[in-house]
């Protein structure tokens, strides 16, 4: 058997989840994970006549599979079975209004999204899907599901990780995994975790989702993914400290790689007429193609405009799309697909790839056929209700942890507050990048509020309402008399023992 995966965690660790369980029901089984720029997506041809010429009669996929109709044909005119488990979207033509959709001649397809699928829950990821299987198996061999639960911590991360509705069984995979990651005994996980300086703490679906999840995912975005999965299988403490120290080095890079990419992105925009438009198609020939997602994502939340960055491949150019709730990114592809090689996705993220000459066309095509208007680009943050600050207290924040894991589907409550009285700022962090408020409330206490990312906005707000005096003293003087609304949400710092109540602030007005 080979199983074939993905190179993002929800690949890896499905890859992760159907090796082992298969193992240790005795099966002659083992891995393999495409190369993000050399293989691209899933499964390939190359990839099915590798493994027909190492005697392998038997190929499940994972994350992926549904859609490679021709791939799995090749496949089964070579012999062999083919078992798909994915959890992408069922391919279909559409011809006057009428879809059909389409299925490849594999073996089996496990897929909760096909038509005649009556699993209730359609939303798991890839590597839940992956656990299904196996639930599945372990109850026909007759061995204990106790062993199959104990994947449930890894299934944790890969929900988390792909961005899932945190809801129904989701909810339930993260909340008992979370238990289970913090008294995990895969060493692997926790080498990671102790080069990411988490050994300590609690892990929560932040952890997953912007530590634990980045790492992973840096090993099959600049290197290989199979770094990461070899470290989730690693059997000896001393191999997987020097493994997860490789993949935390590999996540650094990948952080500078990518702020750097932001940073000329921004350049490239500021100081040309690329500024003007709704649209944003930003052509950075040298930046890794595995990371114009990424930075697609940070400028489009600068903008508040949907984002194209393109970067030049081996043969023409690629590039990912990110957009806004008022804007469709799919169907505007659509809209100009006579310029595109190829191109798919979503209508807030999509992937494309064109010939160098058609950038400047594509940028013209997609800014003059949009409709967006100013209210359109405006940002916007929904708030659930107003708190004023001198209403917290210790029990509300505890029972609003309740409502744990936060994610997609499940976000965290946001709150508003007008006219926070502020009286001291503070940079903190070795970059300065980190701005920590001291708020005044009605009844004279002070609470902390901790500002991470918008920075530049926040002192640009204090210059424009007060002036770039008031700005300095902020900094250097105590009892300021400065006042803002913020939307946020509350939490405890605990440091020696103490508990104090702060804000993370995430809107400023």
């Amino acid at each position: 058997i080979r199983i074939i995966g993905d190179y993002d965690v929800d690949g890896i660790i499905s890859v992760f989840i159907l090796y082992t369980a298969l193992k240790k029901c005795g099966a002659n089984v083992d891995y393999e994970i495409p190369d993000r720029i050399k293989d691209g997506y899933g499964i390939n041809e190359n990839i099915v006549k590798a493994a027909y010429d190492e005697g392998v009669d038997t190929i499940i996929t994972c994350d992926n599979g549904i859609s490679a109709i021709d791939q799995i044909q090749y496949a089964k005119d070579l012999g062999l079975t083919v078992i798909v488990t994915d959890h992408h979207d069922v391919p279909f033509v559409e011809e006057d209004g009428v879809r059909t959709f389409i299925s490849s001649q594999a073996d089996a397809i496990i897929n909760p999204k096909q038509i005649e699928c009556e699993y209730e829950f359609k939303s798991i990821c890839g590597a839940g899907v992956a656990f299904k299987l196996i639930e599945s198996l372990y109850e026909e061999l007759s061995i204990d599901k106790k062993e199959c639960y104990k994947l449930i911590e890894f299934v944790a991360i890969a929900t988390v990780c792909d961005v899932v509705d945190l809801i129904d069984e989701n909810r339930i995979f993260v909340k008992n995994g979370l238990e289970m990651l913090n008294n995990s005994e895969n060493i692997g996980i926790k080498a990671l975790k102790k080069a990411c300086s988490l050994e300590d703490k609690e892990i929560t679906a932040y952890h997953l989702g912007f530590v634990i999840g980045p790492c992973l995912n840096a090993s099959g975005r600049l290197d290989s993914a199979k770094k990461g999965l070899e470290l989730l299988l690693m059997e000896d403490e001393e191999d997987a400290k020097n493994l997860a120290q490789e993949i935390v080095d590999l996540n650094d890079s990948r952080k500078n790689m990518t702020s750097e990419g932001v940073d000329r992105a921004i350049s490239i925009i500021d100081s040309t007429d690329i500024n003007n438009d709704n649209i944003l198609v930003v052509y950075i020939p040298d930046i890794h193609e595995s990371l114009a997602g990424i930075i697609a994502g940070r400028v489009k939340e600068k903008y508040n405009k949907p984002t194209i960055i393109l970067t030049k491949s081996e043969d023409g150019v690629k590039g990912s799309a990110r957009s806004i709730e008022e804007y469709n990114m799919f169907e505007g592809l659509l809209d100009c697909k006579e310029l595109l090689d190829k191109f798919g996705g979503h209508p807030m993220a999509a992937g494309l790839s064109l010939q160098e000459d058609k950038i400047d066309k594509l940028r013209k095509d997609l800014n003059d056929k949009c409709k967006l208007t100013d209210e359109d680009l405006t940002k916007k943050i929904m708030i659930d209700a107003s708190l004023p600050l001198e209403h917290l207290n210790l029990n509300i924040i505890e029972e609003l942890d309740v409502l744990e894991p936060f994610g997609k589907g499940n976000v965290k409550p946001v709150f508003g507050v007008r006219d926070a009285k502020i009286t001291n700022a503070r940079l903190l962090g070795k970059d300065k990048n980190v701005l920590k408020l001291k708020l005044l409330t009605s009844n004279n206490i002070i609470i902390d509020a901790m500002i991470f990312n918008d920075l530049e906005k926040f002192e640009n707000k204090v210059i424009e309402k007060y002036g770039n005096e008031a700005l300095d003293n902020l900094y250097n003087k105590s009892n300021n008399n400065i006042s803002m609304d913020f939307t946020f949400y509350p939490s405890i710092n605990e440091w020696n023992g103490n508990k104090n109540i702060q804000i993370i602030v995430n809107g400023i007005r």
